[in-house]
């Protein structure tokens, strides 16, 4: 069978995908010693592209050592070794599509146990009512402290062209800083990265302006956005329309449309202002308003499982079809859909009364299958949310220590070097 779906697709870098099918980040929490990939990584990639996919994108690296999103996140700065990297991209290149690291800083979405720091665009915490401790309290940054961020997404980038990868993706969606900093309900500056839009997309596209001038020019640099942040008040379709448009110019060669943050999870199906109820391919009403006014190629990511739910997304005018949850129960869909097969699993959607619990338990029962996956084991979709939490909560308690021990004895080192 074959249609648009397995058409080629090129890209203003001059970088070719061959296909339309991308594996979405998912945030693997997956990290070996040091915080680098390892075997896990390695092997998970590998059997991901065996399955068909024209692009993966990693789950979000970091750019900054003190600031994860969880214990066990993987870190690119200018002091991590290179090999681990080299050999994650030859993994997931294996079987001859594109593979792009995903960037990003997670500004006020850190958990209040991680050590570190918890920056914002201003002192504004997570609001998830009774669960509101889970995450630190933020500090407005400076400007030296977003300068220095800027620079960091920049290091990270030619590092990971370095290490083999074919693009980055600058994660600026799902509440992350650079989200943060777009949304007036979190961004309260008066000063030149607050206010207007322009303002609040100052940063983000500062980011790309550096990071486009850090790799070269047939390396892809994509941009995750929020077609809305499903929140009142917050960033929204009419704002992303005109973010797509300020990236146009800076040599972007996609924008990622994905929406929602840890206080609306969009992403899973569970916004708080229940503005969109699809079952799959939640953001599409949304990104067919997009794709009309877009001067850059648009990919889609959000609750897509089933062939024709694929083809009716490239239907829309969206250039390629972004799959997380699905590849994590059925790594090889890719050759599935080409052989006119469909999954034989999928994972049930968490629909617990409270939506930041049941959040955070359906991504549990991803990563759960995932790590199935690295070792060698078949995804088991069936898996009680409430089990696949309490494991997860569990591996965390044991990262979170490793952590610790690993930063500290980090900064012991780069503060002995400045002595």
């Amino acid at each position: 069978m074959t249609s648009e779906l397995f058409s080629s697709l090129s890209l203003r870098s001059g970088q070719v995908l061959n296909n339309r099918i991308a594996k979405a980040a998912m945030e693997e929490n997956m990290a070996g010693t040091g915080q680098l990939p390892d075997k896990a990584l390695f092997e998970l990639y590998r059997r991901w592209a065996a399955g068909g996919t024209g692009l993966l994108i990693t789950g979000n690296v970091m750019v900054h050592a003190e600031a994860l999103t969880g214990p066990a996140g993987v870190v690119l700065d200018a002091d991590a070794p290179l090999e681990p990297f080299a050999e994650w991209a030859r993994a997931a290149k294996s079987g001859g599509g594109a593979v792009w690291m995903q960037i990003n800083h997670p500004g006020r979405q850190i958990g209040s146990d991680m050590p570190g720091v918890v920056w914002g665009p201003s002192a504004v915490a997570v609001d998830l009512g009774r669960h509101s401790g889970r995450f630190g309290k933020p500090v407005a940054m400076t400007p030296e402290q977003i300068q220095t961020t800027v620079t960091r997404y920049a290091v990270t980038a030619r590092r990971a062209e370095q290490a083999g990868f074919d693009g980055v993706e600058i994660h600026a969606a799902h509440g992350y800083l650079l989200s943060q900093f777009l949304s007036p309900r979190v961004n309260k500056r008066t000063d030149e990265w607050g206010g207007s839009l322009d303002n609040r997309a100052r940063m983000l596209l500062d980011v790309v302006r550096t990071v486009r001038a850090a790799v070269s020019p047939s390396f892809a640099v994509a941009v995750k956005l929020n077609s809305a942040d499903f929140q009142r008040g917050g960033f929204d379709a009419e704002d992303a329309r005109q973010v797509i448009g300020m990236l146009a110019p800076l040599g972007v060669d996609l924008v990622e449309l994905s929406g929602g943050s840890y206080e609306s999870p969009a992403m899973s199906g569970r916004p708080a202002d229940a503005r969109t109820h699809a079952r799959e391919a939640y953001f599409l009403d949304l990104a067919k308003d997009l794709v009309d006014t877009s001067p850059l190629p648009l990919m889609l990511t959000g609750g897509i499982t089933q062939r024709h739910t694929a083809d009716r997304v490239l239907d829309s005018g969206v250039a390629i079809v972004g799959m997380g949850t699905a590849l994590a129960v059925t790594p090889d869909l890719p050759e599935r859909w080409r052989e006119g097969r469909e999954a034989d699993h999928r994972l049930r959607p968490v629909t617990w009364s409270d939506k930041a619990l049941a959040s955070a338990a359906g991504m549990a029962q991803v990563r759960r299958q995932m790590r199935r996956i690295a070792r060698g084991s078949r995804p088991t979709p069936r898996t009680h949310p409430a089990i696949a939490l309490l494991a997860e909560r569990r591996m965390q308690r044991r990262a979170l220590r490793r952590y610790r021990a690993w930063l500290s004895a980090s900064q012991r080192t780069a503060s002995q070097r400045t002595v």
